[in-house]
């Protein structure tokens, strides 16, 4: 961030301590229906949407660090394969032969010179192209050239890998919008992945993501974690095109960061400025990405569901070179074994809200001004699903408009 952008966040985070009421003009915030939580019609719209047409995070290049290396990937329900290519390209594709539609690879992750179906053996190159098949006289006029593996979108920032299902969204760097310029400080090209590991939640995906959206409950879930280290009436919250959203909240002086506290020896990503040094800097990027980015560690939570009523969180840390020391995880203890106390308080919290959830009772959410990155990760939901598509009762209206968005703000004329 430059220096005016900084200067404007530090006027915001004065403004909203001193304001009374939300900023004038900003909309009334309609009920979400309840059933976009618990409805089988809302939950097939996000399978057949959202994870479809949405940039995924897939992959780490350290997960495939040469030519040969492949993983198998199928958080999103779709059988995929990425792999480095003999030309350094990562490729993705359905893991599906073009023969019987028996998959190219069984194992989670590993090395090949070709890719090949255990089934009847048909081989692939790392671009998915056909090169042999068993009995070749048995066939008559096979056109090995329309015979190759069907390819996924496949596209990186830095050292990520993101997926993409429909070959008419838009590129990552669109995707992204005006966040990839703000990423720059961070580095993701030269972060190394330190850990990945994956939680199974008995919640809907996006109760327990909400709960990494807002800061409106800090004192009631965490007042020993996070409220000490988080000036919430200080929050200033930022919403971006295409549904991302942006949070920043200064740290009381005198105070560091969770990370900072646990590992006060880890290397820093030297191009990180003020905000991230001194405050809670954290992105959501739709659909399901919410991470605070510091000088010191960049660390994903991705969200996913395995149900309408379970899902699983995957936990990454991403970090500069640690050499000799040990790798730094944020959000796990002993390597994976459990979450960490704040994801705890949160996700064992989730448990019960689902319950309730469930019940007769629970008709819809009333949403703050605080949490209106809430309201406006739904209301782009429905931009990307449609709402003709959605019955009526389950829609979110687009009340949150375009100024409100990045670059708008009408906040500022209060500075």
């Amino acid at each position: 961030m430059n220096t005016e952008e900084i200067g404007i966040l530090r006027g915001l985070m004065e403004y909203e301590a001193a304001r009374t009421s939300p900023p004038a003009g900003f909309p009334s915030l309609p009920d979400l229906p309840g059933g976009r939580y618990t409805d089988p019609r809302y939950f097939e719209l996000e399978k057949q949407h959202i994870w479809r047409k949405s940039w995924l995070l897939a992959a780490h290049i350290d997960e495939l660090p040469e030519p040969g290396c492949f993983i198998l990937w199928e958080r999103a329900g779709q059988p995929v394969v990425i792999v480095h290519s003999e030309s350094g390209k990562i490729n993705a594709f359905y893991n599906t032969c073009s023969h019987r539609g028996a998959p190219v690879v069984t194992e989670p992750n590993g090395k090949k010179i070709r890719l090949t179906c255990r089934y009847h053996g048909w081989t692939y190159n790392h671009e998915g192209e056909l090169l042999s098949v068993r009995d070749p006289e048995d066939f008559k006029d096979l056109d090995f050239s329309c015979r190759s593996l069907q390819s996924v979108r496949c596209e990186s920032f830095g050292n990520l890998i993101f997926v993409n299902f429909d070959p008419a969204s838009p590129s990552l760097l669109d995707w992204l919008g005006p966040i990839a310029q703000e990423w720059q400080e961070f580095r993701f090209d030269q972060c190394r992945l330190a850990a990945r590991h994956a939680f199974e939640l008995d919640c809907n995906w996006k109760i327990a993501m909400e709960a990494n959206t807002e800061v409106y409950h800090v004192k009631s879930i965490h007042p020993t974690t996070v409220a000490p280290i988080l000036d919430d009436r200080r929050n200033v919250n930022s919403l971006y095109p295409n549904g991302h959203h942006r949070m920043v909240a200064p740290r009381p002086a005198g105070t560091t960061s969770t990370l900072q506290q646990q590992r006060s020896n880890l290397p820093e990503i030297d191009s990180v400025g003020e905000i991230a040094r001194t405050c809670t800097q954290s992105y959501g990027i739709f659909p399901n990405w919410v991470s605070p980015l510091s000088a010191v560690a960049l660390p994903p939570l991705l969200f996913w569901p395995s149900g309408i009523n379970r899902c699983i969180l995957e936990t990454w840390t991403l970090a500069p070179a640690w050499g000799d020391l040990e790798k730094p995880d944020l959000w796990t203890e002993n390597d994976g074994e459990q979450l960490v106390q704040v994801l705890r308080e949160d996700t064992e919290f989730g448990a019960w809200i689902q319950k309730s959830v469930e019940s007769y009772g629970f008709k819809g959410v009333p949403l703050s001004y605080q949490e209106a990155r809430i309201f406006y990760w739904h209301q782009s939901a429905d931009d990307l699903i449609g709402r003709h598509n959605i019955p009526e009762e389950l829609q979110v209206p687009a009340v949150i408009s375009n100024d409100w968005v990045y670059p708008n703000d009408p906040r500022k004329a209060y500075l």
